[in-house]
């Protein structure tokens, strides 16, 4: 399928869509199942972390670097600051937004204080947690029309499209399930589910838009989404994944994640 004619934001939008749609797949699992077994979730959680942090590497991080060859600053420079910027942001955005990492108490809310019920701060969490995978899609998508040696075409923007989407299945997956077991209508625990996938097409839309204002951008961009994800992992998934007592699951989860994005970014992107 050749969509080499599609506006960028175009494409971009469709691919938030996607990975939003994947999200709800995951949280379509409480439709049909009682629960969800914790090593299952946990072994799930670590491969979404490894595939992000494969696509932050593969998929982000060495094209920022491969852009900025013969620039005006050392080649490195743009996806540094880039990257320590995307850590920033969602450092500060984690401060700013109340809201309730998986597997805590409700008084443990991060944030400022509020009133906000326990489910709703869960969703607040995880879309905090999507909002840099559809940066990451939209500057992927917003860089296929720069003509620099190393910018993204559209099959690696789809390669890690595809990537986010399959990690975002776990994700919605490890929403629903919490809140059907704290007492919550099934039908509810999908929607709320699903709900946090809803940021991944306006995070796509502002990582194309920005990367559209100057091309120069492209690798301060790219490396702005690998810091935010990079983030994520570290600040959310890694700990929950982690925190019960049979850790080899989730890390052989992040390594087999890691391997299946980066043989994804390799031989198809």
């Amino acid at each position: 399928m050749d969509l080499t004619g599609i506006a960028p934001v175009l494409l971009a939008f469709g691919g938030g869509v996607f990975t939003w749609g994947m999200t709800a797949l995951g949280a379509a699992t409480v439709l049909f199942a009682r629960d969800v077994d914790r090593r299952v979730l946990d072994s799930t959680l670590g491969f979404a972390a490894g595939v992000m942090l494969a696509a932050s590497c593969f998929s982000l991080l060495l094209p920022a670097l491969a852009l900025a060859e013969g620039g005006p600053l050392p080649h490195w420079v743009p996806a540094t600051v880039g990257f320590l910027a995307g850590g920033a942001f969602l450092a500060v955005l984690d401060k700013l937004l109340p809201h309730l990492h998986l597997g805590r108490a409700t008084r443990d809310a991060e944030g400022p204080r509020t009133r906000l019920r326990r489910a709703t701060l869960l969703v607040l969490a995880l879309t905090l947690h999507n909002l840099p995978e559809g940066i990451a899609v939209g500057v992927a998508f917003g860089g296929v029309d720069a003509t620099a040696q190393g910018a993204p075409s559209v099959r690696e923007a789809l390669v890690l499209t595809l990537g986010i989407g399959v990690q975002d299945i776990p994700e919605g997956l490890a929403l629903a399930f919490p809140l059907r077991r704290d007492g919550m209508s099934i039908g509810r625990a999908f929607f709320y589910g699903q709900l946090s996938g809803v940021v991944e097409p306006v995070g796509a839309l502002l990582g194309a838009w920005a990367v559209g204002l100057s091309t120069a951008l492209l690798p301060y961009a790219l490396g702005f989404a690998a810091g935010a994800m990079v983030f994520v992992v570290i600040e959310e998934l890694i700990p929950e994944a982690q925190s019960h007592e049979d850790t080899d699951l989730s890390t052989f989860g992040a390594m087999i994640g890691f391997a299946a994005m980066m043989v994804l970014d390799t031989a198809l992107g």
